[in-house]
């Protein structure tokens, strides 16, 4: 005669098979009454067979599919529920690349949520200024950069004006760009927004003098162009609420231009360019004296950054020393963090040679990440895996930490623009050592971050738990224990 925990066995063993094996259900939860399914393909339910498993006092479809069974006797099936999902999926070759796929979608979507703060999106409307000015950098800074071959080689004296020409007029307005997109990001007029900002960039601003220094064209860059095109929106907003509409055409633009015009003159200009200076002295010093360490710290803390949605606050500052110095010397170092994740990624790919679903996904993602793409890696592999996440900062670290250090040593280099990362950041590379040196460092970091990735995710990326459950070997079609083309369990006979 069975007892009663075999017969919550043979209750939970006669449902798996019903609601499409253990590959079909995503969570297992119940409550007083209950079992409460997550399942991925609704339509492999067979809801008759399963109404008639004795026991089954009902099913209800919700946002779950949920099985009525009853006080008491719910709280004892679930386990035994959930020891065969586990034991079907290590049957069937473990976790697959699809389940990991559902797993970064629900943390990217988590993290998303949690990102919604104040400062945050605040963070995030500052990056939808600078991100449409991405293709005209990248552009421009290759440019720039095949000037400065030209130059150095002496080939096509003729062409060279040409292309410094080509290269600096897009830098040489960039405040009024930043003033139109402010403008436009934060709900003002676009063009008001370019006019307040385009003050700073007019020649004859050398005329004028604030807080007793005479003004240079330029002088608070983008971070300038941002605070005038910021008040010009206020300016705006608050005469169009007061001004009468007969007048509005006339006074709210021309109040708009001239009260954010004037404070930018006398007080923004001088304040941002401050904080500007300030900006890249602390860049400099920070890689010229921390060397290996600040490496370390950028390139591992990355990662995380992205995740808290605070590397959005960095795009104004590389802008501001691509503006100021021709290259932004961070942004070398923090695209160690996407070769710490090509590493890991690889490590992951050896650790589970049996994982066949899982190894696709990464063989498929890994040419985006080598280019610097690494969203595909973090959210279908590394951030659902969890420790893989981890020793891929290791990896990130240990490349920043190499960069780092020639900076130090006196091998200063930096991306002319901002956007690119991994081998694509190669053609915007800058230095005061020379292109070929700047190269060679950068790709020397490249390799370290693959390596200290590659080496911390593979000895310490996995528990053996984990790799049970994921490298388990499959089972060979034919040998009764489960459809290996579907993944599923075989059906009782």
């Amino acid at each position: 005669m069975a007892t009663a925990p075999d017969q919550h066995h043979a209750t939970a063993a006669a449902l798996l098979p019903l609601v499409g094996g253990p590959d079909n259900v995503t969570s297992v939860a119940h409550c007083m009454t209950r079992l409460r399914l997550g399942l991925r393909d609704r339509s492999l339910v067979q809801d008759a067979a399963l109404r008639a498993v004795p026991g089954v006092l009902g099913v209800v479809e919700d946002d779950t599919y949920q099985v009525v069974l009853g006080p008491g006797v719910v709280a004892r099936v679930t386990p035994a529920f959930e020891a065969l999902v586990a034991a079907g999926r290590r049957e069937t070759g473990g976790v697959t690349a699809e389940e990991l796929a559902v797993r970064g979608a629900a943390l990217k979507a988590a993290r998303t949520e949690r990102n919604a703060t104040p400062l945050k999106e605040l963070l995030r409307r500052v990056a939808n200024v600078f991100v449409p000015l991405i293709p005209a950098l990248i552009g421009c800074g290759i440019v720039a950069g095949l000037n400065g071959v030209l130059t150095n080689l002496g080939l096509l004296p003729a062409l060279v004006p040409a292309l410094a020409a080509t290269a600096s007029g897009f830098m040489s307005l960039l405040a009024v760009f930043v003033g139109i997109n402010t403008a436009k990001e934060f709900g003002g007029t676009p063009v008001l927004g370019g006019a307040a900002a385009a003050v700073i960039v007019f020649p004859g601003v050398a005329k004028i003098s604030a807080f007793g220094h005479p003004l240079a064209p330029g002088q608070g860059g983008v971070l300038g162009a941002l605070a005038a095109a910021l008040l010009a929106v206020h300016v705006e907003r608050w005469c169009r609420r007061r001004v009468p509409e007969a007048l509005d055409v006339l006074l709210t633009p021309t109040l708009t231009v001239l009260v954010a015009g004037l404070t930018t003159l006398y007080g923004l200009m001088f304040v941002a360019g401050e904080v500007s200076r300030a900006v890249g002295s602390f860049a400099t010093w920070l890689l010229a004296s921390g060397g290996a360490p600040a490496g370390l710290v950028l390139g591992g803390l990355f990662l995380p950054l992205v995740m808290l949605g605070l590397h959005q606050a960095l795009i104004p500052l590389h802008t501001t020393l691509i503006e100021q110095q021709g290259h932004t010397v961070l942004l070398p170092i923090l695209a160690m963090a996407g070769a710490g994740q090509v590493g890991a990624a690889l490590a992951v790919r050896a650790r589970l040679p049996r994982n066949g679903s899982l190894r696709t996904t990464i063989r498929s993602a890994l040419p985006a990440g080598l280019l610097g793409v690494g969203e595909p890696l973090i959210y279908g592999v590394s951030l659902p895996l969890g420790r893989p996440f981890v020793t891929a900062c290791v990896g990130g670290a240990a490349g920043g930490a190499f960069v780092g250090l020639f900076h130090q040593l006196g091998v200063s280099f930096g991306a002319t623009a901002i956007g690119p990362s991994g081998w694509a950041l190669f053609p915007l590379l800058d230095g005061s050592s020379g292109w070929l040196a700047s190269v060679t460092v950068y790709a020397c970091g490249l390799g370290t971050g693959y390596l200290a990735g590659f080496l911390a995710t593979y000895f310490f990326g996995f528990t053996p738990a984990m790799l049970a459950a994921l490298d388990a070997p499959a089972a060979p079609e034919g040998d009764g224990g489960g459809d290996v083309r579907s993944g599923l369990p075989a059906r009782p006979r």
